[in-house]
C-alpha cells in the first residue's frame, strides 16, 4: 500500500518541490483548497480531500477535513487493532501530516481590519489535523515549518522513514505553532472586547528566537535571545542591528534602559547606561550637543557604555562618538556619513529601532520568581506642570520647573533608592540602588561636588526623614521633587523651608527594582 500524505499550508514556501519528492518517493498527495490548486497545477499528481471523505466542503470551506476518514488516518496507531479497524471502516492510515494554518497573524496586522475578516481567518481544521499527528508522532511525521523540510526528505530518502528524535521534535514544534497561533487570537479578541481591568487567568508567552547568546549575565550561565512574537513598533527585539560584534546578553539589557529613558524627550537627547542606570543624560540644541553633554556628565563612567539616542545619527554625532571606547548605539536610524565614520569602531555594535513614537498600546513588564511570574503595567507615570503641588514656602522659577520635571523623568528609570541631581537639563550626579536614601544622594553630592551649586534634585520616592534635604542644603541644591506621601511630609517640608529650597510633589512613586 502506498504511504500517504496530506498537505494543506498556507505559507507554500517550498511546498510545490516537497509534493514532487514525496511522489517520487511512493506516496500518495492528498490536499485541499489553494495547495491542491498550486501543486497540481506544478504538475504534481494529488487528490482532493472530499475524494477520500466522501462528503462535499461545506458551511462556505469552514469544515472539509473534520472527518473520521482524515482523522481517523491520522490518529491510528500502528497496532493490530487499530489497524483492523481501519480495514473494516475503509479508511486508509495517514503517515505524513505538512500542514500551516491561515494567515491570522499577517490578518490582524493589515490596516482597518475587520472583526469579520480575522474570524474568518481563523483555523479550525488546520490546527486539529496538526495536533491530532503531534500527538500520534511514533506513528505519523507532522511538519508545520517549511524549513524542515528538507531534513524530512532527507531522512526519507537515505532510510525510508524520519527517526524517533525528529519525530518528537517535529511533533513538538507542532504543539509550539498551535499554542502561538491561539495566543494570537486570545490576544486580538481581547483588544476587541476593549481593555480588561484584570489580567489574565492563564498567562501564555509568545516568542520568536532571534539568537544564542554566547552567556547569559557571566560566563557561566547560558542564555537565548527571543523577540515578543507580538511586538510592533521600536525597541530592542524588533531593532535591526546594522553593524558590531554580537549582542550580549548584558548588552541587550543595557540597551533597553538605554531607549526606554531616551525616548522619554521630546527634545535632541542623549543617554549612557553602565550596568542599567544612567551615567550621564542630557539634552542638547542638536544631537551632538545632547551627546557631548551627556557623556560629559560622567566621563569616567562612560567608557564602554551603551548609548541610546533620539534622533537619527549625524556625521557630527558619530565622530564625538569614536573619541572613546562605546559597546552599542541604539537610535532610530543612522544616516549614511555617520555609518562611514562608525565603520572605523567595526566592533562596536549599532541598532536601529525606527520611529520612537511607534510603542505598543498595551504593554507588561514581566519578572521571573522561583516557582512564579509577577505580570505589572508597565511604568508609563508622566507628571505635567500641572500635577505639581508646590508644597514649601518657597515657590520655584519657571527654569527650576522645566529642570525639575527633567530630573523626574530620569530617576524614574534609576534602581531605587534613586537620586538624580541635574542642571541645565545635563545629570551632574546620581545615586542608584543604595539600602536607604542617604547613601543614594551622598554618592549623587559626590559625583557633582561643587556643580551641585543651584542645582536641582529628584528622588524616586518620598523622603522618611529630613536628613536627606539637610544633605541637599549642603550641597547647594535649590529645587527639589518627591512623589510625597510620607508620615513626616510635614518634617520634610519644614526642613526645606528652613534652608529656603522649594520643594514639589508629585503625586506618583517611580520605584524600580
Amino acid at each position: 500500500m502506498k504511504k500517504r500524505a496530506i498537505i494543506s499550508v498556507s505559507d507554500k514556501t517550498g511546498v510545490v518541490e516537497l509534493a514532487k519528492e514525496l511522489v517520487s518517493l511512493g506516496y500518495e498527495i492528498v490536499s485541499t483548497g489553494g495547495t491542491f490548486r498550486t501543486i497540481t497545477q506544478a504538475g504534481v499528481e494529488a487528490t482532493y480531500v472530499t475524494e477520500i471523505t466522501g462528503f462535499p466542503e461545506i458551511l462556505e470551506g469552514r469544515v472539509k477535513t473534520l472527518h473520521p476518514h482524515v482523522h481517523g488516518g491520522i490518529l491510528a496507531k500502528r497496532t493490530p487493532e487499530h489497524l483492523a479497524q481501519l480495514k473494516e471502516l475503509g479508511i486508509i492510515p495517514i503517515d505524513l501530516v505538512i500542514v500551516n494554518l491561515y494567515p491570522f497573524k499577517e490578518t490582524i496586522a493589515k490596516e482597518n481590519v475587520t472583526l469579520e475578516e480575522a474570524i474568518e481567518n481563523i483555523d479550525i481544521g488546520g490546527p486539529t489535523m496538526v495536533r491530532a499527528a503531534a500527538k500520534n508522532y511514533s506513528s505519523v511525521v507532522v511538519v508545520v515549518n517549511p524549513n524542515r523540510y528538507p531534513e524530512v526528505l532527507q531522512e526519507l530518502k537515505s532510510t525510508g522513514t524520519v527517526s524517533p528524535s525528529l519525530r518528537l521534535s517535529l511533533a513538538a514544534e507542532a504543539f509550539a505553532h498551535t499554542a502561538d497561533y491561539d495566543t494570537y487570537i486570545a490576544e486580538y479578541l481581547a483588544q476587541v472586547k476593549g481593555k480588561d481591568t484584570t489580567f489574565p487567568t492563564h498567562l501564555v508567552l509568545r516568542g520568536e528566537k532571534l539568537q544564542d547568546l554566547r552567556y547569559g549575565e557571566n560566563p557561566h550561565q547560558k542564555a537565548v535571545f527571543y523577540r515578543d512574537a507580538g511586538a510592533k513598533g521600536a525597541g530592542v527585539g524588533t531593532a535591526r542591528q546594522i553593524q558590531g560584534k554580537e549582542l550580549s546578553f548584558n548588552n541587550i539589557i543595557d540597551l533597553n534602559a538605554a531607549l526606554e529613558l531616551v525616548r522619554e524627550f521630546d527634545e535632541p537627547a542623549a543617554v549612557i547606561i553602565k550596568h542599567t542606570n544612567p551615567c550621564g543624560t542630557a539634552l542638547g540644541e542638536t544631537l551632538a550637543e545632547a551627546y557631548s553633554r551627556a557623556f560629559d556628565a560622567d566621563s569616567v563612567s562612560a567608557f564602554g557604555g551603551i548609548v541610546g539616542l533620539n534622533r537619527p545619527v549625524d556625521k557630527e554625532t558619530a565622530q564625538k562618538m569614536t573619541e572613546t571606547f562605546l559597546e552599542a548605539v541604539i537610535a532610530p536610524a543612522f544616516t549614511p556619513e555617520a555609518r562611514e565614520v562608525l565603520a572605523h569602531k567595526a566592533n562596536m555594535r549599532l541598532l536601529e529601532t525606527g520611529d520612537l513614537t511607534q510603542k505598543e498600546g498595551v504593554q507588561y513588564d514581566i519578572k521571573k520568581v522561583n516557582g512564579g511570574i509577577l505580570l505589572q503595567d508597565v511604568d508609563m507615570g508622566k507628571v505635567t506642570p500641572e500635577d505639581l503641588k508646590v508644597v514649601t514656602k518657597k515657590q520655584p522659577a519657571p527654569e527650576e520647573l522645566a529642570e525639575l520635571l527633567f530630573a523626574w523623568k530620569v530617576v524614574k528609570h534609576v534602581k531605587s533608592n534613586a537620586i538624580v541631581v541635574s542642571k541645565d537639563r545635563q545629570i551632574i550626579g546620581v545615586g542608584a540602588g543604595q539600602m536607604n536614601r542617604v547613601g543614594s544622594a551622598n554618592i549623587a553630592f559626590a559625583q557633582a561636588q561643587e556643580k551641585c551649586q543651584g542645582a536641582v534634585l529628584a528622588s524616586d520616592a518620598f523622603f522618611p526623614f529630613r536628613d536627606t534635604i539637610d544633605q541637599a542644603a549642603r550641597a547647594g541644591i535649590t529645587a527639589i521633587i518627591q512623589p510625597g506621601g510620607s508620615l513626616r511630609d510635614e518634617e520634610s517640608i519644614q526642613a526645606a523651608d528652613e534652608h529656603g529650597i522649594a520643594m514639589v510633589f508629585t503625586g506618583m512613586r517611580h520605584f524600580k527594582h
